[in-house]
């Protein structure tokens, strides 16, 4: 059995994602604690509400450096909902910039859309080779509650030597990304824990990758 640590920085949906990683077949750990966290085979970064809200406790437990180390040597993180946001270099809400964690480049901005916040199921298009969404149709729904996304990637091919990254996109007004696998590193804008038999289904894939 996989380990995985939950990573308990105060902007999490714990209780749900907890028992979803359980169903999914790993034996969790909801922690602050560095060595827990650096120690398990999988971090999950989950997140709720406002950016800055969330980079201010993700600081406050040192996240951020938890999650460098980690990435460093390979070892693979999975950010959910604003736990995805964080990872982009910027996020911008009410006017105000706030730095991310700046694992990926890119600004994480309010969607332009007749209605917000984008809440409910939606679809997605998935790259052919994705680890995350294996098994999975084009009809395949997940649940989304957000105003902001990343609505580019920012990263050309040529920047890395790491094999480009799987991107996914969905679309509420405009497109954005809705996951993305880069290595050792994965996120999903919607909530794989509030998605049913899919979301399931996803976070098995990531946890038999571990």
């Amino acid at each position: 059995m996989k380990s995985v640590a939950l990573l308990d920085y105060g902007s999490g949906n714990l209780h749900s994602a907890h028992r979803a990683l359980i169903r999914a077949g790993a034996d969790v750990t909801v922690t602050a604690d560095p060595e827990i966290a650096l120690a398990a085979d999988g971090l999950v970064v989950p997140g709720v509400g406002a950016f800055g809200a969330c980079m201010a406790g993700l600081r406050a437990v040192r996240g951020e450096r938890i999650i460098g180390k980690r990435l460093a040597g390979g070892r693979p993180v999975l950010g959910i909902c604003v736990g995805m946001q964080i990872l982009f270099e910027r996020g911008v809400e009410f006017g105000v910039e706030t730095d991310g964690c700046a694992e990926w480049p890119g600004t994480v901005e309010r969607l332009s859309a007749p209605v917000l916040p984008h809440m409910g199921w939606n679809t997605v298009r998935t790259p052919a080779d994705s680890v995350l969404f294996a098994g999975m149709d084009e009809q395949t729904r997940f649940y989304f509650v957000h105003s902001y996304a990343a609505q580019k990637w920012a990263w050309s091919d040529e920047d890395t030597a790491i094999p480009p990254a799987k991107l996914t996109w969905a679309e509420h007004g405009v497109p954005f990304l809705a996951a993305v696998e880069n290595g050792p590193l994965s996120a999903t804008q919607f909530h794989p824990e509030k998605s049913g038999d899919a979301g399931a289904q996803l976070l098995r894939n990531w946890v038999n990758s571990l």
